[in-house]
């Protein structure tokens, strides 16, 4: 999974299909993702002290991460990602639909420093 938080994302399976929103939070254990605006429930709070009130809070529950996509920074639509060494031995996280070898607008982020272990001879 390479979704980080603050990543921005469109919903592309489910009742929230087609909205974006920004990763709250990221659950790598279960393969899951928070986002902002989608999939959202109502926890009913019976009243207490801490709530004389009571009534309904809405909050986002995760989704599966296989049902977001990562929104491409340079052209803003969604795109699947892939993750490929360059020939300093750096990592990269780039989008699939533009694939031609190094080319910059493909470029999403880089995820590692230039290893020499993964440097082109």
């Amino acid at each position: 999974m390479f979704l980080r938080k603050d990543d921005m994302v469109e919903v592309i399976a489910g009742d929230d299909k087609g909205t974006r929103g920004k990763v709250l939070r990221v659950l790598r254990a279960q393969n899951k993702v928070v986002v902002e605006g989608v999939n959202r429930v109502y926890r009913h709070l019976k009243p207490s002290r801490r709530n004389p009130q009571g009534g309904r809070l809405s909050k986002e529950m995760p989704v599966d991460a296989s049902n977001v996509a990562l929104i491409h920074p340079a052209t803003n639509k969604p795109t699947r990602v892939g993750v490929r060494y360059l020939p300093d031995g750096s990592k990269e996280l780039y989008a699939k639909g533009n694939a031609k070898k190094n080319v910059p607008e493909a470029r999403i982020r880089l995820l590692s420093k230039p290893d020499s272990k993964y440097a082109k001879k």
